[in-house]
């Protein structure tokens, strides 16, 4: 019984840190998926929108995305929905701005993203993907449109 509560007490602590909220103004945009983020605090968190993947520096609608970014979130407060580090040490997160829009999600309507499955397999992103290809919209009137993260195998590949 006491291995079980305690183990019920980690889990709680785990998943309560894994949710955390962080609140900021956004101070950059390095690209459409990449931001930073100032707290009130003074710190500045270099933040990786979730489940999403915009197109490379250099790729068809780079700069829409960055555009689109900047737009909707620069100098802005908003909330960042903390999820883990990447292997970057970014924080990857959902970013909730004008109190209930989710940054990832207004960037795959606008097709302006790709769903990224290699670390989401969340059916909603991968519908709002699905209805803004299936409508061309952004990105996807181009038919042939490469997933950014074929686009740096490419580029690497091209390298050696």
């Amino acid at each position: 019984m006491k291995s079980f509560f305690l183990f019920t007490c980690l889990v709680l602590c785990h998943l309560s840190f894994c949710q955390k909220t962080i609140t900021g103004n956004i101070v950059g945009i390095t690209d459409g998926d990449t931001v930073k983020l100032l707290t009130k605090d003074s710190t500045l968190i270099k933040v990786r929108v979730a489940n999403i993947d915009c197109p490379e520096r250099k790729q068809p609608f780079s700069k829409r995305a960055k555009q689109f970014t900047s737009d909707a979130i620069f100098g802005k407060e908003v909330k960042l929905e903390y999820l883990k580090k990447d292997r970057y040490g970014r924080s990857v997160g959902h970013v909730i701005y004008n109190d209930n829009l989710n940054l990832g999600k207004e960037l795959l309507k606008n097709g302006l993203a790709w769903h990224y499955i290699k670390y989401s397999q969340d059916t909603i992103y991968q519908g709002l993907e699905y209805k803004a290809r299936k409508e061309k919209i952004g990105l996807w009137q181009d038919q042939n449109a490469l997933p950014p993260w074929d686009w740096r195998d490419k580029k690497r590949n091209n390298k050696k």
